[in-house]
């Protein structure tokens, strides 16, 4: 069903969703961007729709959500531990169609990778309702459609806003709070068809590639910052801290951490020995790993083209035209046999 509502009558919505959940959406942040002078869109909890960024894309993905960048797994004492609850309240986020997808592929990894469930991923995410974004028109940066990922389903509200108000396509049991608040209208869903960045992916990619040159010319760029990942919607890697308390050094907390092959220590080990010390190379894994070894395990690929990584690289370099470069090498190679 579809209804149109005007800003108070989506504000009215929102007033009796936030009873029973908390609302997370884009937000843009006067003066919070990474250089002086700029903003910064990023998700926070709001109260009201006037909130809500619809026209830029957010620098950072909603997957902090549901995978919080520091998450207490524990409390322990010397004798008993205890784990934190998550609270009673639901979840709703307003997020575009590849954020949709993303929280796919997170799924993947948390909750049907190797047998395993992540019990605190799936805690938080069995809480989650998308309000989907509709976007107007195509950031410079996005290759969604590239990636297969520029419609989204698995959505409770697509929102598009116009005229003032909202057109909103409405699923399962919200539709009695929309009718109560909104009038009947006509819509059709929009998704983005055409980007302005376009890929290539390579249907395979062999051991020529991992060996090329152009890996040394990132690693002569890329200063390892991890900027990339952590804006990514879809890396999911971390890192274990158990913090003991000064107080009492009996007592702490188990913490994960957000971490990334991309950052100096992830691959640390005892007597300071690591793998992939040298940029380029890990720029190679990640790489690998978004086009080529997730989609070995579970028959799509990793990345969902929003191009966030491309916008927040102080160095400028793009994977997007990464994936575009190792693919030329693949056709290449074939041309060469």
């Amino acid at each position: 069903m579809a209804y149109w509502l005007d800003m108070d009558s989506f504000n009215g919505i929102l007033k009796e969703l936030s009873a029973d959940n908390v609302v997370y959406a884009p937000v843009k942040m006067t003066g919070k961007g990474a250089f002086s002078g700029t903003d910064l869109v990023a998700y926070r909890e709001i109260s009201g729709v006037e909130q809500i960024e619809f026209k830029e894309k957010s620098r950072f993905s909603p997957k902090e959500i549901v995978f919080p960048i520091t998450q207490t797994l524990l409390y322990f004492t010397e004798e008993e531990y205890a784990v934190p609850g998550t609270g009673e309240k639901g979840i709703i986020v307003f997020c575009r169609p590849c954020d949709v997808n993303a929280f796919k592929r997170l799924d993947e990894i948390f909750l049907r990778n190797g047998g395993r469930v992540d019990s605190y991923y799936r805690e938080l995410r069995e809480k989650v309702r998308f309000f989907v974004i509709e976007c107007a028109e195509s950031f410079d940066s996005c290759f969604c459609v590239s990636m297969g990922t520029n419609r989204a389903d698995g959505y409770d509200v697509f929102i598009r806003a116009a005229g003032g108000g909202f057109l909103c396509d409405v699923r399962g049991d919200l539709a009695t709070l929309f009718e109560k608040f909104g009038g009947p209208a006509e819509m059709s869903l929009r998704f983005i068809e055409e980007n302005k960045t376009k890929v290539s992916i390579p249907e395979s990619v062999d051991q020529s590639v991992f060996g090329h040159g152009i890996w040394r010319e990132y690693a002569s760029r890329c200063i390892a910052c991890g900027r990339c990942t952590v804006s990514c919607p879809t890396c999911s890697c971390f890192t274990m801290q158990d913090i003991f308390y000064e107080d009492n050094p009996n007592r702490g907390e188990r913490r994960r951490v957000w971490a990334s092959c991309m950052i100096d220590g992830f691959t640390a080990m005892a007597g300071g020995h690591g793998f992939r010390e040298d940029h380029g190379d890990r720029m190679r894994f990640k790489l690998m790993h978004k086009i080529s070894d997730f989609r070995k395990r579970f028959g799509y690929n990793m990345c969902v083209g929003c191009g966030r990584c491309d916008d927040v690289c102080p160095e400028y370099i793009s994977f997007a035209r990464a994936i575009n470069r190792v693919d030329a090498l693949m056709k290449e190679a074939v041309e060469n046999v």
